[in-house]
């Protein structure tokens, strides 16, 4: 048996088309244009080409981008300082400070200091904290973007035994949390396995549906997923690099084998990653109705 290919690129320019009729709707009936402010602090390499990346579909949704780049040596206050002139205006409706940051400024202080209503990335504790008793909030954008693929693959989530792989904030607590809320797009019965877990194949192998986000090239083999399985798999690990130069990317899942065996699978990359940015779009537009007062 071969997989079905779930595929995050076909799925992500879906949802991107949606959202781009929505755009354009606020913009005919409200005069309103969702703005997304991206704020990138030094030269980190990844994170130039990931604002890049954003401030393109920004572009390619006609949705406002604005964008700021500061010095490597920018200071703490300097930074909030910007965070709080964006909350504060009215053009402005999501907010991302790309991480990392420089050693000089607190992660954390930053996140707290965005408005929540303005959280599009989903990492703020408020919106967090309304996710695990799920009210209505801003989804982290690759948990957010696992469930759209799931949701849009018609994978049935309800009633299925989830194994998620890898307790990360960023991941692995707000995909677990999010699959078992009780609504038609959850209502999952959920095990988090992590680093530490003994014997994770004896809880890999009872997975209707396997998510993989433990950051090891290859990790999960197909003597560890039961057959028939879902498996998203999260992970994007550098091997080393091609005969152009460019980074050779690759998954947690060996994805050769465990295809041959799993009853569908994303691939890495192409898989989980375009969602991201897709959702991420999603929530800015989500951010602009908001304000004036319509539903989500």
């Amino acid at each position: 048996m071969t997989a079905r290919i779930i595929d995050g690129k076909k799925i992500a320019e879906e949802l991107k088309e949606e959202l781009k009729g929505q755009v354009a709707q606020l913009k005919e009936k409200y005069s309103l244009v969702p703005g997304l402010a991206t704020v990138l602090v030094g030269d980190d390499p990844a994170s130039h080409v990931y604002v890049n990346l954003k401030i393109k579909n920004c572009q390619n949704l006609g949705i406002a981008s604005f964008n700021y780049q500061l010095k490597a040596d920018t200071s703490q206050e300097e930074l909030l300082g910007l965070v709080h002139k964006l909350n504060s205006d009215p053009a402005v409706h999501g907010i991302l400070v790309q991480v990392p940051l420089p050693k000089q400024i607190n992660e954390t202080e930053i996140l707290l200091a965005i408005d929540p209503k303005k959280d599009v990335d989903g990492f703020h504790p408020y919106n967090l904290g309304k996710m695990v008793i799920g009210e209505n909030t801003f989804l982290s954008c690759t948990p957010g973007g696992i469930q759209q693929l799931l949701v849009r693959s018609n994978v049935k989530t309800e009633g299925a035994h989830v194994v998620v792989v890898g307790r990360s904030n960023i991941v692995g607590k707000p995909i677990a949390n999010i699959l078992l809320q009780k609504n038609s797009m959850a209502n999952a019965t959920v095990t988090v396995c992590h680093s530490r877990t003994p014997n994770i194949a004896n809880f890999t192998l009872q997975a209707d549906i396997l998510i993989v986000a433990i950051g090891i090239a290859g990790f999960i083999t197909a003597d560890m997923v039961k057959e028939g399985a879902t498996v998203i798999d999260v992970g994007t690990n550098r091997i080393g690099t091609t005969a152009t130069g460019k980074a050779k990317l690759t998954g947690d899942v060996a994805f050769e084998e465990v295809s041959q065996k799993a009853g569908a699978i994303t691939p890495s990359p192409g898989g989980v990653g375009p969602m991201t940015i897709a959702m991420l779009m999603a929530n800015t537009v989500k951010a602009a109705r908001l304000s004036i007062g319509l539903k989500p």
